[in-house]
């Protein structure tokens, strides 16, 4: 190799004084890679460094962090952990639960830097992915959110608790609205329903709702949220599909997002943000029995008692097995649909 023995090198340094040696330090310092300046680091101040390298070890990076969750993402979309790509080892297939909940956990720590954004980035691409798993084989596990342990209304949760601590009204409604309407799921995030995890998710209605603290909070957030509706039906409907998938898709989409909509009611009935519901339940993105069922209340509110009768009794008729519409038939005195049609 063409570089100086220790011989010739130290023969070159005794020429030096000790002003010298330290110009020839600093300049190699100073115009180094971060690699050699941590290197000098370590040599001239060993206790610094080591106690640099506990904290870095304690502290994820964020940056870096979210470059490990961008690749992780990406490989778990391609199909790298079902096989076939030799990008992820087929001993790292086999481990892809902890490496899911390593990040998962590294996304959370990196949420309580001053600058949250990696953190919030790196752990919306995570929920984004947790959300998928309920469809797509990314993973060789039948049911991979409660095989990685991942409980995901807790770790929305954090991410929203600190969006509201870092942003305004205005651009944490813009941030996570969008993401409500992605991740919210009526009948939890893992595949089975069952299990520890399961146990332990919440609606994320219910985790939103406490961080809704004035009563213009709801109008403004109703205003982003719909915002999000209006692109979800604009987005489906550059999509070629029939039109039982895009009715199924929409009645999927307006059963988990029910307790929401209630809620949504409970606040803006009655107030200045009431209109909000009529684009609400003229929306295309939703359809089904639940959005007659939020009709029926709405009408029952305004005291248009025989609307939401006649529409009590339509949702009876097309489910008769919900708790929640037999309530509303009880309430406004609708005969019961007879199971056996006698």
């Amino acid at each position: 190799m063409d570089r100086w023995d220790r011989q010739q090198f130290f023969a070159r340094l005794a020429s030096l004084d000790q002003d010298q040696l330290a110009k020839t330090l600093w300049t190699v310092y100073w115009k180094g890679t971060r690699e050699m300046r941590q290197r000098i680091e370590a040599e001239l101040d060993p206790e610094t460094t080591r106690r640099r390298q506990a904290a870095s070890a304690q502290t994820p990076d964020p940056e870096g962090t979210l470059d490990e969750v961008t690749e992780f993402v990406t490989l778990a979309r391609a199909g790298a952990y079902m096989g076939g790509d030799r990008r992820v080892k087929p001993s790292e297939r086999t481990r892809w639960r902890f490496e899911f909940r390593r990040l998962v956990k590294e996304a959370g720590t990196a949420l309580a830097d001053p600058d949250p954004g990696p953190g919030a980035e790196a752990m919306e691409h995570l929920l984004d992915l947790a959300r998928e798993t309920g469809r797509y084989d990314y993973f060789r596990s039948d049911d991979p959110i409660e095989a990685a342990r991942i409980v995901v209304s807790d770790e929305v949760e954090l991410l929203w608790a600190r969006l509201r601590r870092h942003l305004d009204f205005q651009a944490f409604a813009r941030r996570v609205a969008p993401q409500l309407l992605r991740w919210e799921s009526g009948h939890g995030w893992t595949r089975s329903g069952f299990g520890r995890v399961a146990e332990s998710e919440r609606p994320l209605a219910a985790v939103l709702e406490p961080l809704l603290t004035a009563s213009d909070s709801w109008v403004t957030f109703a205003d982003r949220y719909l915002e999000a509706l209006e692109g979800a039906a604009g987005s489906e409907a550059k999509v070629r599909q029939d039109a039982w998938n895009r009715e199924h898709r929409r009645g999927e989409r307006a059963r988990d997002l029910a307790l929401w909509h209630s809620m949504m009611l409970q606040h803006l009935l009655g107030g200045e943000g009431e209109d909000r519901m009529e684009r609400l339940v003229a929306s295309q993105a939703i359809s089904g029995p639940k959005v007659l069922f939020i009709r029926a209340r709405l009408a029952l509110g305004r005291g248009e008692v025989a609307k939401a009768r006649q529409m009590a009794g339509a949702l009876i008729h097309k489910a008769p097995g919900q708790p929640e519409f037999l309530d509303l038939a009880r309430e406004l005195k609708v005969a019961p649909v007879d199971p056996s049609g006698s």
